[in-house]
């Protein structure tokens, strides 16, 4: 079966955003454009948290550069929730970023995982055979307001334990450093 890219050039909408309590929360990349059609695709908080930091990486990295106007850091202007019904596409196996100076644009595509391990030249690539893939382009404003949403997504999770640093369950957790122990 030919490889399926959804593709968003510039979408009215490009978010992280999860589904679900602190604790059971899934993850999703979701893009939207003015026609109504909408894109979701499930990932690991790590990846979303990951997919900021380097986007953010990016953006500074490119503010440097002669001729290259980039917002500074934005706050979150999108706190809508994900648009229903959220329905997976795929779950994302691995990411690829980068900066279109033709276009002025940061470019993202999450891959699917499939049953053989990814190339890395087929992320970011054309090709009909590979993985399926989204594929989003969008301005540097818009990738801003994603990176502090993004943020903001991820820290919304269960609070960490000053100690050890593991998530805090409403009801506590077994403490390694308070001679707990983890099985």
């Amino acid at each position: 079966m030919p490889r399926q890219v959804y593709l968003f050039e510039r979408p009215s909408r490009f978010v992280a955003g999860t589904v679900g309590q602190p604790g059971d929360r899934t993850f999703y990349l979701q893009a939207s454009d003015d026609s109504g059609r909408v894109i979701s695709v499930a990932l690991e908080k790590s990846q979303v948290q990951v997919l900021a930091e380097r986007m953010s990486e990016l953006l500074d990295e490119i503010a440097t550069r002669p001729g290259t106007v980039v917002p500074p850091d934005a706050d979150v202007d999108d706190l809508e929730p994900l648009t229903a019904p959220v329905d997976e596409e795929f779950r994302v196996a691995a990411m690829g970023l980068a900066w279109d100076g033709e276009a002025q644009a940061v470019v993202v595509e999450a891959v699917a995982a499939g049953e053989e391990p990814i190339d890395e030249d087929a992320i970011l690539s054309d090709s009909e055979d590979g993985p399926d893939a989204l594929r989003v382009t969008i301005t540097p404003g818009a990738a801003r307001s994603f990176v502090a949403r993004a943020r903001r997504v991820v820290s919304a999770g269960r609070p960490a334990c000053p100690l050890c640093s593991l998530p805090l369950d409403p009801s506590g957790h077994v403490c390694p450093r308070q001679n707990g122990y983890r099985r």
